[in-house]
């Protein structure tokens, strides 16, 4: 039976789980740049990168993994020109090869018009 991280808080967050585990695999949902009360960071592609990929820290380790058993990563973006500081970031936390497979896009919209960014990722946990 999958292992929702966290806990279901209704009226805290829309109808999804941070996290799905399923067998040896964690499926973490789309994180993007606002801490614990849900208030988004700054109109800074940096700060708000930072945000995503501390939340991210916390909910891999609240199921009991890290970042070094990320094995693929969807990032979407909505502005084209974050792609070279997102790329130096995202190297920087993982911390060098081997890297996860990743897909990055850039689309129009986020479901919150201040992210700049969000990122959803898949990792192995034992």
């Amino acid at each position: 039976m999958p292992r929702h991280y966290p806990p279901a808080e209704p009226g805290r967050m829309p109808p999804l789980s941070m996290a799905v585990r399923t067998g040896n695999l964690l499926f973490v949902s789309g994180v993007g740049p606002h801490d614990e009360n849900f208030q988004v960071a700054a109109e800074d592609f940096g700060l708000q990168m930072r945000a995503v990929l501390n939340t991210l820290d916390k909910v891999l380790a609240e199921a009991g993994t890290t970042r070094d058993r990320i094995v693929k990563v969807n990032v979407l973006l909505t502005r084209e020109r974050d792609i070279p500081l997102m790329n130096s970031l995202y190297a920087e936390w993982l911390g060098g090869p081997p890297w996860p497979a990743r897909t990055t896009a850039v689309v129009t919209a986020l479901p919150v018009p201040q992210f700049l960014l969000e990122i959803e990722c898949v990792a192995e946990i034992d």
